[in-house]
């Protein structure tokens, strides 16, 4: 894949990483990655893989911005409010490296529209506030044969993992979730979440897709990523595939 000069001296500190390096960016430049949620984890995480390169980037949001999203949704800001997050994401990011293509998607992705939506990306990135959502987004990335990064927060804590059940050794999201029937979602609108712990956890995601994307090292699905912000520790678990799972078994 060709480079322009521009490129090249934009991707340059990329470039000249012997483990990245013009086969990783090439790799980035070609990968179509689906975003779901453009809020406290999908603006940083988007933020991190326009300014890495991605090539075409898919954001799917049906929010629109509000005055308490800016402690922690940083693509946006207070001239914002009142827009479609999805498409003003796309304009911000598509400034930050006009060599990307985005789309904005401003719906709500459910099991009904997801196919449509999700069909023909490379990587598939859940950053999503849902449960119903996240169940939603698993089950296509399962169906499409396609990897998942998947992030989720608490007020002090937040996760990350690859989901790749569509691999013979590696877990599906629910070999972790199961099959719960009414789940509740944890609301930040009830509970709180500092804001930098957000951008942590949605640049992690953004470290995980660029991982699998470019393959500078082993991917890391099957390892669970935990991030306690009170006592500022990582730590890191292995997540086995789930012989039972009602998902990926019959895969």
């Amino acid at each position: 894949m060709n480079f322009s000069d521009a490129e090249l001296e934009r991707y340059a500190r990329h470039l000249v990483l012997p483990e990245f390096g013009g086969r990783g960016q090439a790799a980035l430049k070609a990968a179509r990655v689906a975003v779901i949620g453009a809020g406290g984890l999908g603006s940083p995480c988007l933020l991190t893989l326009a300014a890495a390169g991605v090539g075409r980037l898919t954001i799917i949001d049906d929010d629109v911005v509000a005055l308490s999203n800016l402690q922690r949704q940083i693509l946006f800001t207070t001239a914002d409010i009142g827009a479609m997050k999805a498409e003003i994401a796309c304009t911000r990011l598509h400034a930050i490296n006009p060599h990307i293509a985005t789309v904005a998607v401003p719906l709500r992705l459910d099991a009904g529209n997801g196919d449509a939506l999700l069909a023909g990306h490379d990587l598939i990135i859940d950053g999503s506030d849902s449960f119903a959502t996240r169940l939603a987004v698993a089950d296509l990335a399962l169906s499409l044969r396609v990897p998942l990064v998947s992030g989720a927060v608490g007020p002090w804590d937040g996760q990350v993992a690859v989901f790749a059940g569509h691999r013979p050794d590696r877990p599906c999201y629910r070999c972790l979730v199961g099959s719960p029937g009414d789940a509740p979602d944890r609301n930040c609108a009830a509970t709180g979440v500092l804001g930098a712990l957000t951008a942590i956890v949605g640049n992690l995601m953004a470290m995980e897709a660029i991982r699998e994307l470019s393959a500078f090292a082993p991917s890391s699905a099957g390892r669970l990523t935990l991030y306690d912000a009170c006592g500022g520790r990582f730590r890191s678990i292995g997540l086995p595939r789930d012989p039972a799972c009602p998902a990926c078994s019959a895969q």
